[in-house]
């Protein structure tokens, strides 16, 4: 069985990686998705990554603060969660480099396009970190930026939930499970599966998105496979 899709950009939520502790990072969780990757990674899936920074900052905790520091503390969320996926990749035999948007040479290499591109050709898997490097802009609008970019086929969207609802399963348990969705309904419903800014991005580049829980082992290959799990919106 081949895989569906050639080059991928797996988005994992920060809430993800903190696994049930909800906050900070979950070495279990870590592992899972470095596991995961690796399963794909081995099928000659070239892989790309941008990981949240949720579980370590959520954005303004006061009117007081302004919104872009806000949004730059955020960014430096994003390099931690990196760095420690980075290590769980290592770990696990992957080659993985860290490319951030905003420059912190000693610890990982400035965000650029065409480097990243070769370095994907080479089978290195890429983690994106610090966002798009610019306030105002989640990671969500960071993955579709880079899916684009790096000329992805499909967004992986790997969250704590197992799919799209039209409700948020935990508080509604009558919230209705979506199959398949199109760009355009996402953005009319407000379904929340990620950002405005980024549902119109992979609408307008044609790029897929399909979303997941990533807890689950083996999802990641499900996933590659075109397997019907979680939502797929087109």
């Amino acid at each position: 069985m081949e895989p569906k899709y050639k080059r991928v950009l797996l988005k994992i939520s920060g809430e993800a990686l903190a696994g049930e502790g909800k906050f900070g990072i979950n070495e279990e969780m870590t592992k899972t998705v470095a596991r995961q990757v690796k399963e794909i990674h081995d099928l000659g899936v070239e892989v790309a990554i941008v990981v949240g920074g949720g579980n370590f900052w959520r954005g303004r905790t006061s009117k007081d603060m302004d919104r872009a520091t806000a949004d730059y503390m955020g960014m430096l969320a994003t390099v931690m969660n990196s760095l420690a996926l980075q290590d769980a990749l290592l770990a696990v035999g992957i080659k993985a480099k860290v490319q951030t948007a905003i420059e912190m040479r000693e610890i990982a290499e400035p965000y650029a396009r065409r480097k990243a591109i070769s370095q994907l050709e080479h089978k290195d898997v890429v983690i994106f970190g610090a966002g798009t490097g610019n306030p105002f802009f989640s990671t969500d609008t960071a993955a579709a930026l880079r899916a684009v970019e790096i000329d992805a086929d499909v967004i992986l969207l790997a969250k704590k939930v197992d799919a799209v609802y039209s409700d948020d399963p935990e508080t509604n348990p009558d919230a209705v499970k979506f199959d398949e969705l199109t760009h355009m309904e996402v953005v009319e419903k407000d379904l929340k599966v990620m950002d405005l800014t980024a549902a119109t991005l992979c609408k307008d580049n044609n790029i897929a998105i399909h979303v997941f829980g990533i807890s689950e082992e083996g999802n990641v290959l499900k996933a590659v496979y075109g397997e019907k799990i979680g939502t797929i919106i087109k």
